[in-house]
């Protein structure tokens, strides 16, 4: 079991929530759960509809789509942001490849913290944009 301070630092240290102020990040670190998964165990599916964001709190996960690798996680990686904002399905699988643990943040929850404090929905927004703008610009020179 991680500590609450160690919960809002992992969130804190995620590019999607950069300057959230702390007091957010233990909102939002009240509401995540801690889901541990032993290897070879998907935690995310392609296609299936996703129903929140997960941070690698330990451990390592595969990120594959349609059977190709696209990226390794460990401490500190995350994903389903998308699945999160929109509900709609996964568009890639995720696959721990040694036990590991993730915080994971219910979408539902995340909604309800959002309409709490609609500040952090501005912050997440900009986060989103900026990952949006990186991947964008990157395929495109």
């Amino acid at each position: 079991m991680v500590s609450s301070d160690r919960r809002t630092e992992l969130l804190g240290a995620v590019e999607l929530f950069a300057g959230i102020d702390p007091a957010d990040l233990e909102a939002i670190a009240a509401r995540a759960t801690e889901v541990e998964f032993p290897a070879g165990r998907p935690i995310a599916r392609q296609g299936e509809v996703g129903t929140g964001f997960f941070v690698v709190e330990s451990g390592r996960a595969r990120v594959v789509r349609d059977g190709e690798t696209l990226a390794e996680l460990g401490p500190g990686g995350f994903f389903g942001e998308l699945s999160l904002l929109d509900g709609g399905p996964r568009i890639a699988s995720v696959v721990a490849e040694e036990p590991t643990r993730c915080l994971a943040l219910p979408s539902w929850e995340f909604e309800r913290l959002l309409e709490e404090r609609p500040r952090i929905a501005i912050l997440i927004l900009k986060g989103v944009a900026r990952r949006l703008r990186a991947v964008t610009t990157s395929h495109h020179h």
